[in-house]
Formats: C-alpha cells, sequence, structure tokens
C-alpha cells in the first residue's frame, strides 16, 4: 500500500533514517561533555547560552520529548535489526553508533539530568519512558545486546509509581500528576498499555474499562481528555480533544484484542479519520485519482508539536492488525502514509539563513509543525524549530515505514 498520489513506490526506510540523521545532528549532544552519554537539545538552533554545564541545567526539561526521542530510536534500531544489526546497516553509517546504543546513552542521559532517577511528577512522562524502555529491552533482546539489567531497574521504579497512580477516585483511571486532583485519557492510556505489555492484563483492562465509561465520547468516536472533582465533589468531563490520546488507546484495544475492543479500535479509527484530519494545502493537495488529500491535524509547537506523532504510531499498529476490518486497516495506513508524505513533501534544508551551521548540519531536512503545510511556511530560513515537531515527522515517517515494511512480508 502506497501514499495515494504516489506513482512509484517509496522506500520509506531511507526516509526514515533521513529524519533520525537530521535530529539527531541538529538536536544530539552529550550531557554535560559527558563520554557514553546522549541528550537532545529542546530548540535549533540552541542559543549560545545554553552550552556547558550552567546553561544545560537552567535551560526547560522536557522528560517526554526525551522519552519520545528514545522510542524513535528504537524504531531505528528496529529497522537495523531488520538489516542484520550490522555496521553497514547503521542510520547513521558505520563510523556511528547504533541506534540502540544511541537510545541506551540516552536514557542514561535522561537519568543524569532528572537528578539521578527515573521519576518525576508526571505520571504520563513517566509512561512514556516505560514504554520506550520496554521496546528498547526487547530491542536489546532479540540484538543480544547488554543494559537489559538497567532497562528492567527503569520499569521496576516506574510500576511503582503507576500503581500508586491508579486509584478508585472517580470510579477509577489513573491520576495525571503527584497533586492528585485530575485523572486523564493522556495518563491513564499509556499506563494501561504499559500494563498489557508486561503482563498485568486484568489491571489493563480495568483501566480501559474506566477510559470508555468515562471519557468516551460515542457520538464522535473518540476519547476526551480527562476528569476531576469540584469541590461540591462532583465529576467535571474536560470535553477537550487531542489527536495523541487517541493513539494509545487504540494501542491498548489491540494490545488486550477481544471481539468489544477490536470494534471499539474500528470505531476510534473512524472517529480520527471522520474528525481529526484537514485538507492538505500544499505541496500536493490532490491525489493521483483527483481527490482531496487528507492529513491527521497537527496541534502546533511546545508539547502539542508530538502529538500526532504519537497517534501515527498507534494506527501504524492497526494498519497491520488482521483481526481489524480491512477498510479499517486501510484507513489506518492511508491516514499515516499520506501524514508522512505530507511532512516529507513539505520539508526544507538547513541552511545559512539558519544561522551558524555545525558540522553534518548543513541540508539536513527540517520538517513543518503541520502536516497540512510546508517548512518554508511554518518554520521559515531563521526560525528557532523545537524538537517536538521534529520527532513528531520522525515518528510519523517510522510509523510509514513499518507498514511498508509488514507489506513486504507479505
Amino acid at each position: 500500500m502506497t501514499s495515494a498520489d504516489a506513482s512509484s513506490p517509496v522506500d520509506w526506510q531511507e526516509r526514515a533514517n533521513m529524519a533520525a540523521r537530521s535530529v539527531t545532528a541538529l538536536f544530539g549532544k552529550k550531557l554535560f561533555f559527558l563520554p557514553g552519554t546522549h541528550l537532545a537539545e529542546v530548540k535549533w538552533p540552541a542559543p549560545a547560552w545554553r552550552h556547558g554545564l550552567k546553561g544545560t541545567l537552567l535551560q526547560p526539561w522536557h522528560y517526554w520529548w526525551q522519552a519520545h526521542y528514545v522510542d524513535c530510536l528504537v524504531d531505528a534500531g528496529r529497522r537495523e535489526l531488520g538489516k542484520g544489526a550490522t555496521p553497514a546497516s547503521r542510520f547513521d553509517g558505520p563510523g556511528k553508533p547504533s541506534a540502540g546504543r544511541l537510545s541506551s546513552r540516552l536514557v542514561l542521559g535522561m537519568w543524569l539530568r532528572n537528578a539521578f532517577t527515573f521519576v518525576n511528577n508526571y505520571y504520563d512522562d513517566m509512561a512514556w519512558l516505560a514504554l520506550a524502555a520496554l521496546r528498547l529491552d526487547k530491542l536489546a533482546e532479540e540484538a543480544c545486546k547488554p543494559g537489559r539489567r538497567r532497562n528492567a531497574r527503569v520499569r521496576e521504579s516506574l510500576t511503582r509509581q503507576f500503581d500508586a497512580a491508579c486509584t478508585a477516585d472517580m470510579g477509577g483511571g489513573a491520576f495525571w500528576s503527584k497533586k492528585r486532583d485530575f485523572k486523564n485519557t493522556p495518563a491513564t492510556a499509556p499506563i494501561a498499555l504499559f500494563y498489557a505489555r508486561t503482563g498485568r492484563v486484568e489491571k489493563a483492562q480495568t483501566l480501559l474499562d474506566w477510559l470508555d465509561a468515562t471519557l468516551f465520547d460515542p457520538d464522535q468516536g473518540l476519547y476526551l481528555d480527562g476528569a476531576r472533582l469540584s469541590p461540591e465533589g462532583n465529576v467535571i468531563i474536560d470535553r477537550a480533544v487531542y489527536t495523541y490520546n487517541q493513539g494509545p488507546v487504540l494501542g491498548v484495544l489491540l494490545e488486550l484484542g477481544g471481539d468489544r475492543n477490536l470494534t471499539r479500535a474500528a470505531e476510534l479509527v473512524a472517529g480520527v479519520d471522520r474528525l481529526l484530519t484537514v485538507p492538505l494545502r500544499a505541496p500536493a493537495a490532490v491525489s493521483a485519482a483527483g481527490a482531496p488529500r487528507k492529513v491527521l491535524r497537527c496541534e502546533g509547537t511546545g508539547d502539542g508539536g508530538l502529538f500526532t506523532g504519537i497517534l501515527c504510531r498507534y494506527l501504524a499498529l492497526a494498519a497491520a492488525d488482521p483481526r481489524l476490518p480491512e477498510r479499517t486497516r486501510a484507513a489506518a495506513a492511508r491516514l499515516v502514509l499520506d501524514t508522512a508524505g505530507a511532512f516529507w513533501e513539505g520539508k526544507r534544508p538547513a541552511g545559512p539563513g539558519d544561522g551558524p551551521l555545525h558540522r553534518g548540519q548543513a541540508g539536513r531536512p527540517i520538517f513543518s509543525m503541520h502536516a497540512a503545510e510546508p517548512a518554508a511556511v511554518t518554520y521559515p530560513p531563521g526560525t528557532v524549530v523545537e524538537l517536538s515537531t521534529q520527532l513528531q515527522a520522525w515518528m510519523a515517517i517510522e510509523a510509514a515505514a513499518s507498514i511498508s515494511m509488514a507489506e513486504q512480508s507479505l
């Protein structure tokens, strides 16, 4: 299956490698110049004051952006493994670290930067890292690489946090933060997915049942943001709908399976297709068949810059799941491939107009923050580019690569 406007096969794996090389070249660095560590700057180009120990400590610390960086590197590592895990298969070439090694260094960098712990005040942040570490551990196991003991410590430490977050308040679900005043989809869904992937199926289903009963909107076929208690003790629903909330719920539904969950998964994909898409404006707004191309809605910069990439990751799982109806799989694949294709088509190269370029940065693709618009519009030369938006495009392209690889294996 190819993007709706494609006239020839697309090498999504090479596109994913180029996205990986761009993010690591523009944003990646050692933490405090320490060997064996890795971390990403949150903006590029980084202001001069951010360099060095003091600058690193003073700049904003986005734990969960780094967690998704781990996940993206694991995606690249899985592609390397599929090609034999040889030096020649590495996304950045034989002279550079493998994606798995770099992701392991990143986890160490996160631990050091987070004051020698993986625990923070937000349960959703920790859930994203726990899911990424679980995938990293699986990659290390299959590649026969070290680091699994460290990965196990991450899981054990964060599992205790999740157990504390999941209470009977408001009928169930997981708290969003340690303020313990708000339960929401962003925390409950990835925690449920983590439980499902670590064998605690009953606990995962209980969390999913709470989401279905409390935050699923049947009119939209989508999940709302969260629930909090009023001073009078009433449950107040936050009815905001975000793209990324749908992704991990879709992941839990597929992970647990069963007729009810799979039916809901199909309903969720349909809701995303119907309500969370926008028309593509440029550069190719019409498919080869003459129909308007739709791409997933994006949520801007900051934390929102990650949202649509997260949804793409889980839509790719739906696209490859034979238990779902063919129309559902086709819709999920189309959404991912068209969105990833739009990010790719709309990229621009890093150049002199972006300021001083370090070695290896010139010509690296910069992706738009909105799939529906080109990067030349949303990130013109000289504009500061945020890590979250570049991870989002990389995730979408990795999702497209996974769909392509699944089709090739049939």
